[in-house]
């Protein structure tokens, strides 16, 4: 039984937050590169950061400098590319070993060449193969997409919104948080992860399994015990964790 959005965890000065960004922070864009980054939300996150001492982390899919470009001058504690590489609340980075891509990028390439209705990511160890234009071609894109799979060595398949990740086995978004978890300032506080697809799934159950909770944003079935409506009641929930001085000061830095 999911609660209604007002009974969303507290979050409080023993959080340690993790937050999704496509479909959680910010709206599901038409290309990865086309989103809109709302005006308070660079300025909410470092206000959020400061009032948790370091223990507000993103974790996301997306490429490293993919986040930090879109929320720059801001550089926080960040899980990308589903876990496999992290920059811990030090500033230094953990990577996982590179694995081969070539037949999956071959793959992609090739379904590119046919249908250029597709978008590719070519990220540092995965790929994202991206079918928002063309939701008429899922099908086919997941047959060759898991046969290349079946060709490679060390790499699994996710499928989110519109997109297939090919992602580095072993490494999640729940084992970017366990990671982080064991870690200061997150170590000994409680967990609270916001995502909003199927591949959040892993981070949600991690959380609840450490005692913390989880929210689901937007519709689907979900492992989450929270439900909050999208973007915008997102936005609304972390302002709302901010203490006034910092609320306002919020609302009139620039992003």
């Amino acid at each position: 039984m999911h609660m209604p959005q007002e009974m969303l965890p507290r979050i409080t000065s023993r959080t340690a937050l993790f937050l999704d960004f496509d479909g959680t922070l910010v709206e599901i864009a038409p290309r990865p590169d086309a989103v809109i980054i709302p005006s308070t939300l660079t300025s909410t996150l470092a206000a959020l950061y400061g009032q948790l001492d370091g223990a507000l982390a993103l974790v996301s899919g997306r490429r490293l400098l993919d986040l930090d470009g879109f929320l720059a001058p801001l550089q926080l504690p960040v899980a990308v590319e589903h876990g496999a590489q992290r920059r811990n609340a030090q500033g230094q980075m953990i990577s996982a070993p590179a694995t081969d891509l070539r037949h999956v990028l071959a793959a992609a390439d090739n379904l590119l060449l046919q249908h250029p209705a597709l978008k590719l990511e070519h990220k540092n160890l995965a790929l994202s193969l991206h079918y928002r234009h063309a939701p008429e071609l899922e099908a086919l894109c997941l047959q060759v997409m898991q046969a290349a799979v079946a060709k490679s060595s060390g790499l699994q398949l996710m499928q989110g919104k519109c997109v297939i990740d090919l992602k580095l086995s072993g490494f999640s978004k729940g084992t970017a948080i366990a990671a982080f978890m064991a870690e200061a300032p997150f170590a000994g506080r409680v967990p609270v992860f916001a995502g909003d697809d199927v591949t959040d799934e892993d981070g949600f159950e991690e959380v609840q399994r450490m005692g913390g909770h989880a929210v689901k944003v937007g519709a689907g079935p979900t492992s989450a015990l929270h439900r909050c409506a999208g973007v915008p009641a997102m936005a609304a929930w972390l302002q709302s964790a901010l203490v006034p001085s910092l609320a306002s000061r919020a609302e009139s830095l620039p992003s």
